[in-house]
């Protein structure tokens, strides 16, 4: 036993080793402000002080070690799973966050010589999660929360929310069972979270349930409207907000499927409820009771796992509420059972349900099932009535005693009253006592892969449990389509297949794959963590191994390993080469420093630890990288200032027709930035601006990649719907809200590669394009049960194409789109025979500058003025 001493009059531990008869006092050299014991070890504990220092102690808090100074509140960890010699050397871990970085150690030896950062860098204030063999940080950059995890102390990986989740907040539920459960409020999302599950290494997510209503507690910690009932694996209960109304849904396969509950047929007095599905359902409140000593709006219990009790709404048609208490068991199915909200403990593994009416008013009465909730009998506990505080139940749901704590009057002190039940009992329960029962989620028998059996009390006998005996039997069911959730990146579609999402490409499982090698390619389905099924379709849905494709380079990037585009001369410079797919082992590297020195390397491999130089000279350098192989290549290019930026001017003139691609750098002051473009030059087109369902506003963040994609997956849309070559078509996505996007109809060229430049052909294919528009016959779903339709738009009063006969002569066009700030600019302008004068406006962090002189394209790049 250890009792901690008033710390204003004295820091000491008094310890008992002989159950509370004697103590022996210690005297501490620090004030404790909080404990951790290991939860294998007893005698050992970590120790928190006020000045935010650690200690260890491995004898019951005889003798302390200081571990750290500067450590984070309620942030510091024991790492279980690690074994003492015989010797007594022991190498467990100390887990804790100290200045923003994530620190371990030897809890024998925390020496600077001994801790280790497992996450490179510096993360979040308070941001050191560790559940189980799961370790979570998360690292804010761009304004933009990133969140990474290590599986069993691996190396940290990055977790993989669905592209446009946004997420501004993250809360991980549960990571039982080798499996994440997490909520995550999204860039549209106030008052609600969405519900996302994980892979076995907690990095790739799937959406399991929409809009779970949120609130704040008494301390403003989030509480999420989600309960994970005990005893029945994979089964979870959750409040969705629909419409501004909040329903109750129910999961027994952990998130694949969900369902509203379906509300009792009568009502406490055996009236009719007449509450029909989808239209009426339960509702129950999920809160859990901060307080040890309560049970909360809804209670269950791993050795009770047919027997849930809640408290709950009934709805009737005139928006009539009446707050009840409901328990959904193997007898009665879902029933009432009180009016008003009560307290439930439950006695003897649930074979005895204790029930205490929330009141503020004192009580002499209690109530006690023996059945399972089905019949009640009122017992007096207490000759005077008693404000009750709380109910207590001794450790082990086998137990039958149960202690009322509370008092008489408001100026009395508290009273305990103790209540043994066992005297209701003659004798213990046997084996004739007991029925099987099988669980079942409508109707279906197979839940998470396996048919389970328990054993339950049959509610006639009136017999003592004792310990728990579990389930009678677990057989494993075949694999059938519902033991199977959608993959990373696909979404389950009205007839039930998972396809990609509308921003996920499935080749790029294989982009880190080299020739040669292997990889699992996804069928766009993974089976359910810790289901138990068995062949049927198990092989279908389950993921192939597959021969690593040869692929072309594609999607190269260099940057500088800190992200600056400033070097000092003299100093080492480190370059980082990026390739979003392409055959990285058989690829040769090519690296043009700039400055007369360049570098060649036989793969990508050799270059993840950076690529060093030193510049000698200062100056503006031009930083250039190829990647080829048997297949194709790629090039990129940065520009690195070694010294402050120079005030200097580019002009430049296209004078041929086709796609170039810029690179466009931004320096004002200290501050660089560079982006790489393709600009679309062509002498004829038309253009039609393009309107949306209203629907798409919805789930439109506003940002430069989303509006890439959705422009992408519009233009598939016109193709498949008009037959027309995607070749003769340009879809941009317009930033702002309400959504838009400008068509533009490029130059139609035939099979014999001649182009047609008539202002006819461009008109033909604009009039089958507005037709097909105008029948509502293009369209794409953006997410399963979201459909938009895309509209042609009316005139707008400054069309980005003036197509009026005044305007004779050809034209050109050209699209810039420059994402410094995450605005996509278009700039189209016209030759004539004479000189114009037009207005470029680029987002930058000063006021822009532009001068056009003819058809020549002038950038001014200094410190007062970016572009």
């Amino acid at each position: 036993i250890m009792l901690l001493t008033d710390p204003e009059v004295e820091s000491s531990l008094l310890i008992s080793s002989d159950e509370g008869a004697t103590y022996q006092k210690y005297r501490l050299n620090f004030y404790i402000h909080s404990l951790l014991f290991h939860p294998k070890q007893e005698d050992w504990i970590l120790a928190y002080s006020q000045d935010q220092k650690l200690f260890s102690s491995v004898e019951f808090g005889r003798r302390w070690l200081l571990l750290h100074e500067g450590v984070t509140p309620n942030r510091f960890y024991w790492r279980v799973g690690r074994i003492c010699t015989q010797d007594l050397k022991c190498i467990f871990s100390v887990l804790f966050l100290s200045d923003a970085q994530y620190i371990t150690c030897k809890m024998q030896n925390c020496s600077e010589a001994t801790r280790s950062k497992p996450f490179p860098g510096y993360i979040d204030h308070n941001s050191l999660i560790v559940q189980g063999d799961y370790v979570f940080v998360q690292l804010t950059s761009g304004g933009r929360p990133h969140y990474y995890v290590s599986y069993r102390r691996s190396p940290f990986a990055q977790m993989k929310l669905p592209k446009y989740s946004l997420p501004k907040d993250m809360h991980v539920i549960s990571t039982d069972e080798n499996q994440v459960f997490a909520a995550v409020q999204e860039w549209n999302q106030n008052d609600t979270y969405n519900l996302y599950i994980s892979d076995t290494r907690g990095v790739y997510f799937t959406l399991a349930l929409e809009n779970v209503k949120s609130s704040q507690g008494l301390e403003g910690n989030v509480m999420i409207d989600l309960y994970e009932v005990a005893g029945i694996k994979g089964m979870f209960l959750a409040n969705k907000k629909i419409d501004n109304q909040v329903k109750t849904f129910i999961t027994y396969n952990k998130g694949r499927d969900w369902s509203l509950l379906q509300a009792p047929h009568t009502d406490l007095r055996g009236n009719p409820i007449h509450c029909l599905l989808p239209y009426c359902s339960l509702h129950l409140h999920l809160k859990v009771s901060d307080n040890p000593y309560t049970s909360g709006n809804i209670a269950s219990r791993d050795t009770a796992p047919s027997i849930i009790v809640a408290s709950g709404m009934k709805p009737f048609k005139i928006a009539l509420f009446d707050v009840q208490t409901w328990t959904n068991s193997g007898v009665c199915g879902g029933c009432w059972i009180f009016e008003e909200e009560h307290s439930v403990l439950y006695l003897d593994q649930g074979g005895v349900l204790v029930a205490m009416k929330h009141t503020s008013l004192p009580i002499r009465h209690l109530w006690l099932s023996f059945d399972e909730g089905r019949s009640w009998s009122k017992y007096s506990f207490t000759s005077l009535p008693l404000f009750v505080d709380g109910v207590l139940g001794e450790p082990g749901e086998e137990t039958l005693i149960m202690t009322v704590f509370g008092h008489f009057s408001h100026r009395s002190e508290w009273q305990l009253v103790k209540v043994d039940y066992k005297s209701i009992f003659d004798r213990r329960c046997e084996e004739e006592d007991y029925r099987p029962w099988q669980l079942h989620s409508q109707g279906e028998a197979c839940i998470m892969g396996a048919k389970r059996i328990y054993r339950k009390r049959k509610s006639e006998k009136k017999c003592m449990q004792g310990k728990y005996a579990g389930a009678m039997t677990s057989e494993p069911c075949v694999c059938t389509e519902a033991d199977f959730d959608c993959d990373y990146g696909y979404e389950r579609h009205s007839n039930g297949q998972c396809l990609p999402a509308f921003w996920y490409n499935p080749s790029s499982l294989s982009k880190d794959c080299s020739l040669g090698q292997s990889y699992l390619n996804s069928t766009g389905y993974r089976k359910v963590v810790s289901n138990n099924c068995t062949d049927g379709v198990r092989e279908r849905y389950t993921a192939k191994p597959q021969q690593c494709p040869g692929k072309p380079p594609q999607g190269l990037r260099i940057l500088t390993a800190d992200g600056r585009l400033t070097a000092q001369q003299g100093l080492n410079v480190t370059f980082l080469v990026q390739l979003e797919e392409g055959d990285l082992q058989r690829s040769l590297i090519q690296v043009d420093f700039g400055d007369g020195i360049a570098v060649s390397y036989a793969n990508l491999s050799s270059t993840e630890d950076g690529i060093k130089h030193i510049y000698q000279n200062v100056g503006i350098f031009r930083v250039t990288v190829l990647v080829e192989n048997s297949l194709g290549s790629d090039s990129a290019v940065l520009y690195l200032h070694v010294t402050w930026p120079l005030l200097r001017s580019i002009t430049f003139t296209f004078s041929v027709e086709g796609m170039n691609t810029i690179t466009v750098q931004v320096s004002a002051g200290n501050t660089i930035l560079q982006d790489t473009k393709t600009i679309a030059v062509y002498e004829k087109f038309q253009s039609l601006r393009l309107s949306f369902s209203p629907n798409l506003d919805d789930y439109n963040p506003d940002i430069p990649e989303w509006r890439r994609d959705i422009s992408r997956v519009v233009k598939r849309a016109l193709v498949e719907a008009t037959g027309i070559s995607s070749k003769h078509v340009l879809v941009a996505v317009l930033p702002g809200l309400p959504t838009s996007a400008e068509l533009f109809i490029l130059p139609y060229q035939d099979a014999t590669g001649e182009k047609k430049r008539t202002a006819a052909n461009l008109e033909q294919i604009s009039e089958t394009l507005i037709q097909k528009l105008n029948q509502n016959l293009v369209h794409f779903e953006l997410k399963p049960g979201v459909r938009i339709l895309v509209h042609a738009a009316h005139l707008t009063a400054a069309p980005l194409v003036d197509l009026t006969p005044s305007h004779s002569g050809s034209a050109m066009l050209m699209l810039l789109s420059v994402v410094f700030v995450g605005l996509a600019v278009f700039v189209i302008y016209k030759f004539k025979s004479f000189a114009t004068e037009n207005l470029l406006t680029l987002p930058s962090p000063s006021l822009p500058c532009d001068e056009r002189e003819g058809n020549n394209f002038r950038l001014f790049l200094s410190p007062s003025c970016s572009t």
